[in-house]
């Protein structure tokens, strides 16, 4: 299992659901999660792909879906940093 864990600085305010569930409509991403520090606005973007699953295939999920909603027609901010991490436990 990998995972991928992005920093943001700030977190995206809106609605950020269709994210997940345009990278959950590739095969092989188990789970996703958005977390965020309210007394900062700062915020990590987690999710969890079978060993298999083409990162930059999500990514590409992601992106078709931003353009059909025009997320993209505003600046947003862009993640800090992005790591991916294999996991090595869990329970």
């Amino acid at each position: 299992m990998i995972a991928r864990v992005a920093v943001w600085e700030p977190m995206p305010d809106d609605d950020r659901q269709w994210v997940i569930d345009a990278a959950k409509a590739v095969p092989g991403v188990l789970n996703a999660y958005h977390l965020v520090d309210p007394a900062t606005g700062n915020g990590l973007s987690v999710a969890f792909f079978d060993d298999d699953v083409d990162a930059d295939e999500v990514k590409a999920a992601i992106s078709r879906r931003a353009e059909e909603i025009g997320w993209n027609d505003v600046p947003r901010p862009s993640p800090k940093s992005e790591t991916f991490y294999r996991v090595i436990r869990n329970g």
